[in-house]
């Protein structure tokens, strides 16, 4: 008889991380939400309970290390396990590297890729010691292409973005083969706060889409559950886009 598994998913409130965080709890995860927003989070958590799993949330800022480190531990407290650590927080900055301020940089290499060393600094030993477990982290498109004029592909969020491509294919040697680690790329995805891509932006981007359509925040969801339960799972390391195939960038 399999034991419970427990996943952390950091962003967790709403978009892909409140699609990621309902797709493992029907996959059979107890979930512990990490998130700013606190009243989305409790959304989404009783959204998990309806499910029949456990939920936990706790409110933080995701570039605290020493937060981060306290709600690993409570997870653990709480679910007696970490199975999985989903890194989904981030934020977007649209400032060009002419108009970027110092501070403003430091934010974003902060949210967007020191929040991943956090969780997987404290999520690491736990997994460890109990013969294993699975992280991902979501990365973008922007990773690899640089972004095009849109706010959130500016050269700052695609530094923190292809940094946690860096980061995966590291660590994928270091904690291997206990621990396997990938990160996911996601195209255009439209989710319930995404207005950019609407209207006639929509129809431009599309355009550029071979699969003709907008992701989901399902589209991403349904890797993250592949990469949190398929057995065997022989890959590590890896950057998994997920975008239709975005030949326009």
């Amino acid at each position: 008889m399999q034991m419970d598994r427990t996943a952390i998913v950091t962003g967790g409130a709403r978009g892909i991380g409140k699609a990621c965080a309902i797709g493992l709890a029907k996959a059979g995860f107890d979930i512990a939400l990490v998130d700013l927003l606190e009243p989305e989070m409790q959304a989404t958590a009783s959204a998990i309970r309806a499910i029949g799993r456990r939920a936990i949330v706790h409110q933080a800022d995701v570039s605290d290390f020493a937060r981060a480190g306290e709600i690993v531990s409570d997870v653990e407290k709480a679910f007696g396990r970490v199975d999985f650590l989903l890194n989904n927080a981030g934020a977007s900055n649209p400032t060009g590297i002419l108009e970027i301020t110092e501070a403003s940089f430091d934010r974003t290499i902060a949210i967007n890729l020191k929040s991943c060393f956090n969780y997987i600094h404290h999520a690491a030993p736990i997994m460890l010691a109990q013969g294993g477990g699975r992280i991902t982290s979501i990365s973008s498109l922007n990773a690899l292409s640089g972004g095009v004029t849109a706010a959130v592909s500016k050269f700052a969020y695609a530094s923190a973005k292809a940094g946690i491509l860096g980061m995966t294919r590291a660590l994928a040697k270091e904690l291997g083969p206990s621990i396997s680690i990938n990160a996911i790329c996601p195209g255009v995805i439209q989710t319930e706060i995404d207005t950019l891509f609407t209207g006639e932006r929509e129809a431009e981007t599309v355009s550029g889409i071979a699969l003709g359509r907008l992701g989901c925040a399902d589209d991403v969801a349904n890797l993250v559950v592949f990469l949190a339960t398929s057995e065997p799972l022989f890959m590590t390391g890896q950057a998994l886009v997920v975008d239709g195939f975005q030949f326009k960038v």
